[in-house]
């Protein structure tokens, strides 16, 4: 039973021995750092991409029920542009419906919806952006979250800090700028 025992471990050895053998002939340093390298600028330009938080508007789904409801002022939350946003308003802060406030800087990251305009009968894209860079706005504030999605989902969810990719990640309001006519 002994000389078994002393044998599964001299073969278990060799193979441990092997195997490592084998796996520092075949990679190195250079290539796990060129890897980690890759990941690292990978992982840098993920910020820069836009989310498309409509969750199937282009695709044929039907607007919110509320849609009909919609108002041309831009002042309120049921204008028509605003069906996707979430935030402060910035034309309630010094800017307008797509400018961002005098001292505030469009965020680098953004989210898009897909909108009914009651006024011509057609579906458009909505990118918005979060002002960054001036303290909180407190005017209207504005949850359009149609299908929200759970945190873990971080582009389908709107407590997301989405001036995170600036350079000052204060938030101050957000803006709804038409992208273009969404196909259907």
């Amino acid at each position: 039973m002994k000389r078994l025992l002393e044998d599964y471990l001299l073969r278990l050895d060799h193979g441990t021995e092997r195997m490592a053998r084998h796996l520092a002939q075949n990679s190195g340093r250079r290539s796990f750092l060129g890897k980690i390298g890759a990941l690292l600028a990978g992982g840098a330009l993920l910020p820069m991409l836009p989310f498309d938080r409509s969750s199937g508007l282009a695709w044929g789904q039907e607007p919110a029920d509320d849609a009909d409801a919609a108002t041309d002022d831009v002042h309120s939350c049921d204008y028509w542009r605003y069906c996707a946003i979430s935030g402060t308003l910035c034309s309630d802060c010094g800017g307008a419906v797509s400018e961002c406030p005098p001292g505030s800087e469009v965020s680098k990251v953004l989210w898009v919806g897909t909108c009914h305009n009651p006024s011509d009968g057609k579906d458009y894209l909505v990118a918005y952006n979060d002002c960054c860079g001036k303290a909180d706005c407190y005017g209207t504030g504005c949850e359009n979250n149609v299908r929200e999605r759970p945190g873990y989902r971080m582009a389908l969810h709107n407590e997301v800090n989405w001036c995170m990719a600036n350079t000052s990640e204060g938030y101050h309001c957000t803006i709804a700028v038409l992208v273009a006519l969404a196909d259907g």
